[in-house]
Formats: C-alpha cells, structure tokens, sequence
C-alpha cells in the first residue's frame, strides 16, 4: 500500500498540472514501436504535460497486450515526470484478476498512480468498492476514481467511493452533464481529493467548479493549449490580478475552439483525430497516425478542417 507521505508527495506534483492521455502511435496493423511512442512522449513534456497517463482509452489500453503497456510505462517514467497507468475496460468487473494482475505489473513497470475505469456495475457501491480495494491491494500505488460519461457513477455511489483509502485524486468526465461535474467536484472536494478533469468540452468552466490540473485527451496533441488554459487559471487564482483572469477567460475560448473540432461526433473518433494533430506536429511519424479502433463513420475529409483550426489555436495561445 502506497503511505500518506507518498500520497501527498503525487497530489503536490500533480496539483495545478496538466496531464496529457498519449495516444498510442500504431501502424494501420495495430503494432506499435515503443520508440517512437517514447519520443512521442518526450514531445508532450517538452510543449508542456507535467505527466502522462500511458494506457488509458485514449492510449486504447484495453486493446494493447500486457506486455506492451508495460513497456510505454517504462518508456513514459524514463521521461522523468509522474506516470498514471489506465486501469479497467468497459467490461470489467469487481473481480476481474486480469486487471489486477495488469495494476501490478503498471506499478511495476514505474506507474505512479492508477486511472481507473468504472467497473460494469456502477450502480453496486459494494461492487466499486471492491474493485478499488483490488487493485490497490495489487498494485499499492494510489488511485485516481474516473466518473466516465458513458458509465456514470450515481451520485450516493461516487461520495462512498470518494472516501476510500486509496483515492487521492478525481477525474470527472462528464462531457456534458454541467451538473453532475459539479456535483462530483463539490464531493471531492469536500473531502479532501484532489480534482484532475477530464472535461474536454468543459475544461474552463470545471477549473472554474474547482478542479486544480486537468487530466485530458486533448492533450494528446496541441498540449500548448490544453496547459495554458490550467496555467492561466493558476495564475489567476494565485495573484487574484485581473489581467491574470482576462487572459484564462481568453485561453478558455481557445481551448473551446479546440476541443469543438476534436472532441464532437463521433466522440471516439478523438482519438484518431489527435493523432493527425501530433503528425501534423511532428510528433510521430505519419506512418504511426493510425487508429485502427476509429468509428466507421470517422471520414478522413474532416482532417484538413481540424489542422486548420488547431494551428490557429496553437497560434493564438502563443501570443
């Protein structure tokens, strides 16, 4: 089990940070070059991610071998900032030894926190409970509970979550229920927790709600943006000077404009829509700007619109 002082030690670092979700840079087959997904890696610290979290379902951990999350774990942590590891699929559940043996060998392999996904039952408090209690037995790294919009928690399950041992942080991913993201915040909050959101289209509002950092698939490309929007925010709250909140609001509106273009439907075409933002950057190669889990009805002609769009928003946070 991870002790307090470790605990408190990641919530400090992570606290007013922007951790970006990598995609996972694959060929059209599906294999992946941990090479280039380390540079790739590299590249988002360098525009900005104070940490990764490698495997999560923009990284589409629950498509990618054991084997090979474990070596962008170790790839991302010689990096040299923090490293959450995405726990749990949409069909996990309370018991799921797999998940736990894969928490294990993240925690292994250098995670320093777990993200994990709603078991199956998000209705049985028991049943979240003891799927939290697993993987933390297994692992013995923190944990980060994740209120996913497609697999919401009920408000009275997430406040008993919320008090396990093993939570130091809160992710709230509502996509467009303003009022459970508040209502998540506000229970977190209350209780000590840190909030990391994962609103991309409410990312300055939920800042506003009172998350500190952001944990986002927006930046797995574009991070420029994403960061400026949690650390105009910061400054705001820091200084209280207005010029420090004039320009968080002008940030704002610029990682609205990003977030209109990438996160929209088909919302899970996102992901191949960041890897055409981190080709277009350099990032990766275009080889590697695949996903081969994209919607069918994803069409290859919005690309030219989001480059678009996204160089402006690089170019007007830069300003």
């Amino acid at each position: 089990m991870a002790n307090s002082r470790d605990m408190t030690h990641l919530t400090e670092q992570l606290r007013w940070s922007l951790v970006a979700a990598p995609a996972t840079p694959m060929r059209p087959d599906g294999t992946v070059d941990p090479a280039v997904c380390a540079a790739y890696f590299t590249h988002l610290v360098h525009t900005g991610a104070k940490a990764l979290a490698i495997g999560a379902h923009t990284g589409r951990g629950e498509h990618l071998p054991t084997e090979v999350k474990a070596e962008l774990v170790r790839r991302a942590a010689a990096v040299g900032v923090p490293v959450i590891a995405g726990v749990g699929h949409p069909g996990v559940g309370a018991h799921d030894q797999k998940e736990a043996e894969w928490a294990r060998t993240a925690a292994e392999a250098g995670a320093d926190a777990l993200l994990v996904f709603p078991p199956a039952d998000t209705g049985d408090a028991a049943a979240v409970l003891a799927h939290h209690d697993l993987l933390y037995s297994a692992a013995g790294v923190p944990l980060i509970a994740f209120d996913l919009y497609s697999r919401p928690y009920p408000h009275e399950v997430l406040t008993v979550l919320l008090e396990h041992p093993g939570v130091v942080a809160f992710k709230p991913a509502r996509l467009y229920d303003a009022i459970a993201c508040q209502a998540g915040i506000a229970a977190a909050r209350s209780r000590g927790r840190l909030v990391l959101t994962g609103e991309d289209r409410m990312l300055g509002p939920s800042l506003m709600w009172g998350a500190e950092g952001a944990l986002l698939g927006i930046a797995a490309a574009a991070v420029q943006v994403s960061a400026a929007a949690v650390e105009t925010f910061a400054a705001a709250v820091h200084t209280s000077a207005r010029d420090a909140a004039a320009r968080f609001l002008e940030v704002s509106a610029v990682v609205d404009e990003l977030a209109r273009v990438t996160f929209r439907p088909p919302y899970d075409g996102y992901v191949q829509r960041m890897l055409w933002i981190a080709a277009d950057e350099g990032a990766i190669p275009e080889e590697f700007a695949t996903d081969p889990y994209r919607p069918g009805e994803l069409a290859d002609d919005e690309r030219a619109e989001v480059l678009r769009v996204v160089r402006q928003c690089r170019d007007q946070v830069r300003q």
